[in-house]
């Protein structure tokens, strides 16, 4: 559900949607966004995220989608440690390691995005461990 969610609000900002849209993008000091990311770049973001709820989804073999095995495999290790990386950053703007950490954005990644990250790394991480 937390991917669906997260997917669903990329969409809502793909098509106009302001909430909280001013706290998702790194700014430097001067509060300049680092990025500007175009509208396909959200909606990839946004597919992304919901194909991983999805293959979630799967796992829990509460479905009727069928996909083969080694999408399941790979994919079940691969979203927790994208997640981890996201959750240790890039050791500039974003996450656990960043130098900047007095903008708006800076503060919502420390008390959100970083969190959430890691919850979401480490709990994938759990699952596919469990459900070997």
């Amino acid at each position: 559900m937390i991917f669906i969610s997260l997917g669903f609000i990329h969409f809502y900002w793909l098509f106009g949607g302001k909430w909280g849209v001013e706290q998702v993008l790194p700014t430097i000091k001067d509060g300049k966004k680092t990025i500007k990311p175009p509208k396909i770049a959200t909606a990839f973001v946004g597919i992304i995220l919901i194909s991983f709820g999805l293959l979630y989804l799967i796992k829990t073999e509460l479905n009727i989608f069928q996909v083969p095995n080694w999408i399941i495999t790979y994919g079940s290790w691969i979203i927790p440690s994208i997640f981890i990386l996201r959750a240790i950053g890039d050791f500039n703007y974003v996450g656990a390691f960043k130098k900047i950490k007095n903008t708006e954005f800076a503060k919502a990644d420390s008390k959100w995005f970083t969190p959430l990250c890691l919850i979401i790394g480490i709990l994938g991480i759990l699952i596919q461990i469990i459900n070997k």
